[in-house]
């Protein structure tokens, strides 16, 4: 039977914490509770004992179960460890290497996956001494699971709700899942199926010009193709990764070549099309330029505005799939409506053998998340839906298709 540590702290959002144990016992995981002196405050320990059916711990010098005190005994014991809710304290503590209850000794004594799913308030969330630490946190590896936007528990409106039980759930057995695999079957056959393969992936949005200080972008963060990056690497795949302006990492192992426009991203896609194998373009490039970029700085003079003069930018996609030849080529379709029906057209007129559809007005999903909420659609108009889950599940479903193309193609 798995084994999961869930950390429990001090925030409203508790009640969520409860749901997320039940969940988990149902699906045949051991849940062992740790809570801090203030999650007590919100939920009673004996609520998570009675839905986890194990002994709750608070205190670090509590009663010793085994031979071992218990903090080492469950750290020993998590398949997984979670923290959710997490709130910026114990984000700042964990980032800090600060150890000073039964929760954070845990955390600095397990070697299991560490996920951490924060809930606060907004303004304390896009505090940039919370973004470091929780940036420091990811470069040391440990996992997030980014909130959700919406009404919070003090009235305000934002980001820093707590994700829903189910997704951190869902995130949990995909932890659980790959760790079974690596004990279940050598790591080579399992993470190195893409080795000797040349794979080209976009990601980011692209820039257009309209004069020195002003431009035409969106909203695209890159996240997606990043994630399809670090995982193909992690596949055994040599990866070049075209990016359009993002903030983000490079990711280790990999050929990044950065880009601005449109233009720029077809050209870079070219020059490295005839090595790759397979064509992952989950960029979102501006469709649209300037028919002519001004050379200084537009002024206001007073009338009722401007009209900006635009031309379609070439399409990248399209370009390529019309010299593909044995080559894998899948495409993304971020759409607000009629998704299936226009990512079923994109197919055919772009000669692509997959493309990744996704309502980008539907929450959980789109641009600048974590998380997403997708639709394979193949040539023949069969199609496979996900539920949300994190971006970088996504990017092992997509690499488990091109591994199984690729095969066929050859």
């Amino acid at each position: 039977m798995a084994s999961v540590v869930l950390g429990v702290t001090g925030g409203i959002a508790c009640y969520k914490s409860a749901a997320l144990v039940s969940s988990l016992v149902k699906k045949d995981i051991d849940v062992d509770v740790i809570m801090t002196e203030n999650a007590a405050k919100f939920v009673t320990p004996l609520t998570f004992q009675t839905l986890s059916r194990n002994p709750v711990t608070t205190d670090t010098f509590g009663s010793i179960k085994y031979w071992e005190v218990e903090h080492i005994a469950l750290a020993k014991k998590a398949d997984v460890m979670v923290i959710a809710p997490a709130t910026a304290d114990v984000i700042g503590k964990i980032a800090c290497g600060i150890a000073d209850d039964m929760l954070t000794t845990t955390v600095m004594a397990t070697k299991a996956p560490v996920v951490i799913a924060p809930a606060m308030n907004v303004n304390m969330y896009e505090n940039p001494i919370v973004q470091e630490n929780m940036a420091r946190l990811k470069k040391l590896g440990y996992l997030f699971i980014e909130p959700d936007e919406g009404i919070l528990a003090c009235g305000d409106t934002g980001k820093g709700r707590l994700a829903e039980p189910e997704e951190i759930a869902g995130y949990i057995l995909k932890l659980l899942q790959e760790k079974q695999q690596e004990t279940s079957a050598p790591r080579t056959e399992r993470k190195k199926d893409l080795a000797g393969k040349h794979i080209l992936v976009t990601a980011g949005p692209t820039v257009e010009d309209i004069d020195p200080v002003r431009f035409i972008s969106n909203r695209s963060s890159g996240k997606m193709g990043y994630s399809i990056a670090e995982a193909a690497v992690s596949r055994g795949a040599d990866v070049t990764l075209v990016s359009g302006p993002v903030n983000l990492a490079e990711p280790d192992g990999v050929n990044v070549v950065h880009v601005r426009s449109t233009g720029d991203m077809l050209d870079a896609c070219e020059a490295a099309f005839d090595g790759c194998d397979a064509v992952i373009k989950a960029a979102a490039p501006c469709d649209f330029k300037m028919a002519e970029q001004s050379a200084h700085k537009i002024k206001k003079d007073g009338s009722s505005g401007i009209t900006l003069n635009l031309v379609e930018n070439p399409d990248i996609i399209a370009t390529l799939g019309k010299k593909k030849g044995n080559k894998v080529l899948v495409g993304f379709a971020a759409e607000t409506r009629n998704l299936e029906k226009f990512a079923a057209e994109k197919i055919r007129k772009k000669n692509l053998d997959m493309i990744v559809a996704n309502n980008v007005a539907q929450e959980g999903a789109g641009f600048d998340r974590d998380t997403n909420i997708v639709t394979f659609i193949m040539p023949d108009g069969s199609s496979e839906k996900f539920g949300k889950m994190p971006k970088s599940g996504i990017a092992d479903l997509i690499l488990d298709r091109v591994v199984g193309m690729l095969s066929e193609k050859n």
